[in-house]
C-alpha cells in the first residue's frame, strides 16, 4: 500500500509517499513553502535527487496539485498515476479533547476540527485547507487524521489542568494539550524495543529538542505530564519562543510597551528563545559558534537551553517515581552532540552517566550513549512522525 502522508500549514505543504509493503520505504518527499505570498517555493526530493523552483502557489489546491504533478512526472515521478496512491495520512497539530486517536476522515471528522480553530489558529486552518485540497484531487481516496495532541489525552487531571478560575476550563477548555505527541510516542516505544524492553512497562522521559522543543514523561506507555502546553508556547527555550514565563511579566511588559495582542503575540512565539536572547540566531550550531567565539549573548542562550531541559527531567523523574530511560531526539537532540552533554552531565544522582565518547561520535544515528553502570539508560534514537502517520492511516484503512 502506497500512502501520501501530508503535513500541512497555514502557509506549507510537507509530505512523504511511503510504500508500506516495500519496509516502508519514502519513495519521495518534499516541502512546499510561502503559499499564498507572491512567490511560492517548492523542494522535491527522488531517487537521491533533488528538484526546486520557485513560482506563484496561490492556495492549498494550487500546492497539492503541485505535488501530484510531481509525483507522477515523467522525469522525477516515482508512481506513474496517482491511482497507485492508496491512501492519504494528514498530520493535523490539534485534537482537542475530542480526538484521542486517529481517524478515517468523513465530514463530521472535519467539522469537529474546524471547532477547535479558535484554541489553535496557526494550524488548523491549514490543516483543513490542506484536507479539502486532497478531496478535490482525489476524492475516491480513504484519507486519515492523525493529531499531534491524541498521546498527551492520558494525562491525569492534576498535569493537564491550569490553576486559574476552573470555569474557564469549563467554558473554553482551557488547559494543557501538549504537542509532539507522535514523536513522543514512536521514540519511546522503538528505544525500548531497541534496548530489548517493553516500553508499557517502564519510565520514559523523551526530550524532543529542535527548533521546537517538548518533554514528555511516559509511564508503562501513557503520557502523564509534558511541557507544552495550550498552545506549544509553553515549556522549554526553544529557537523563537520564549517558553515557560511568567504571566505577571507579559501584563508588566505589554503596559510599559503599550503592546497590543498581536504584537505580544509575535514577540512571544517569533522574537523569543534562542533568537531573543542571542541577537539572532536561532539554529542552536550558530549559538554554539558564539559562544565558542565568546559572545556572552550567545552563552546565555546556550547554557538556558540546556539547563531548562536538564530541569524538566529531573522534575519528570520525580513525578514518575524515578526513570528507567531518557531519549533524545529531534534536530538538536539526534544532531548535537554539543548539547547533550550539558543536558546530562553531573546528573549522576539521578543514575544517569553518558560516555562522552560514544556521545561526541553519535550524530543522528539510534545508539546508547550510556555508560554500562548507568543505573538509567539514555538513548539517542531519530524521530519519524511520517512513519508513525503511514502506520496509523495503514491500520485505519485496513
Amino acid at each position: 500500500m502506497k500512502i501520501l502522508v501530508l503535513n500541512c500549514g497555514s502557509s506549507s505543504i510537507k509530505y512523504q509517499l511511503i510504500d508500506m509493503d516495500n519496509n516502508a520505504k519514502v519513495m519521495a518527499k518534499g516541502l512546499i513553502e510561502r503559499i499564498g505570498l507572491e512567490m511560492g517555493e517548492f523542494t522535491h526530493k527522488y531517487h537521491g535527487e533533488k528538484h526546486y523552483e520557485q513560482l506563484p502557489i496561490p492556495d492549498h489546491v494550487a500546492g497539492i496539485n503541485l505535488v501530484l504533478k510531481a509525483l507522477t512526472d515523467s522525469k522525477m515521478g516515482v508512481i506513474s498515476d496517482l491511482k497507485e496512491i492508496n491512501a492519504v495520512g494528514h498530520r493535523v497539530a490539534h485534537g482537542g479533547e475530542k480526538f484521542s486517536q486517529s481517524v478515517v476522515i468523513t465530514e463530521e471528522v472535519i467539522k469537529e476540527i474546524e471547532k477547535l480553530k479558535d484554541i489553535a489558529p496557526l494550524h488548523i486552518p491549514g490543516s483543513v485547507a490542506g484536507i479539502r485540497a486532497m478531496q478535490k484531487v482525489l476524492p475516491n481516496v480513504p484519507m486519515t487524521a492523525v493529531f499531534d495532541t491524541s498521546f498527551h489525552l492520558t494525562m491525569p487531571a492534576e498535569s493537564y489542568l491550569y490553576a486559574i478560575p476552573y470555569e474557564y476550563y469549563e467554558k473554553y477548555r482551557l488547559r494543557r494539550y501538549g504537542f509532539h505527541g507522535t514523536s513522543h510516542k514512536y521514540v519511546a516505544e522503538n528505544a525500548a524495543k531497541m534496548i530489548g524492553k517493553d516500553w508499557k512497562n517502564m519510565k520514559i522521559i523523551t526530550c524532543h529538542l529542535g527548533s521546537g522543543a517538548s518533554i514528555a514523561a511516559i509511564k508503562n506507555g501513557q503520557s502523564v505530564d509534558t511541557s507544552m502546553g495550550f498552545t506549544p508556547l509553553e515549556g522549554l527555550v526553544m529557537g523563537s519562543r520564549c517558553g515557560d514565563l511568567d504571566a505577571g511579566a507579559l501584563i508588566y511588559l505589554a503596559e510599559k510597551e503599550n503592546l497590543d495582542m498581536k504584537t505580544l503575540n509575535t514577540i512571544l512565539n517569533k522574537k523569543s528563545g534562542l533568537v531573543g536572547i542571542s541577537g539572532g540566531k536561532q539554529d542552536m550550531r550558530d549559538v554554539r559558534a558564539g559562544r565558542d567565539a565568546g559572545d556572552e549573548r550567545c552563552t546565555y542562550a546556550f547554557n538556558m537551553f540546556a539547563h531548562r531541559v536538564k530541569k524538566y527531567i529531573g522534575a519528570y523523574t520525580a513525578i514518575m517515581n524515578g526513570v528507567d530511560m531518557v531519549v533524545m531526539t529531534g534536530g538538536i537532540g539526534e544532531n548535537a552532540w554539543f548539547m547533550r552533554e550539558p543536558i546530562l552531565s553531573n546528573m549522576e544522582f539521578l543514575g544517569i552517566s553518558i560516555d562522552k565518547a560514544i556521545n561526541e561520535a553519535t550524530v543522528g544515528d539510534a545508539q546508547v550513549i550510556s555508560t554500562p553502570d548507568s543505573k538509567v539508560t539514555v538513548v539517542v534514537f531519530p524521530t519519524d512522525e511520517e512513519l508513525v502517520i503511514a502506520q496509523d492511516t495503514l491500520n485505519l484503512v485496513r
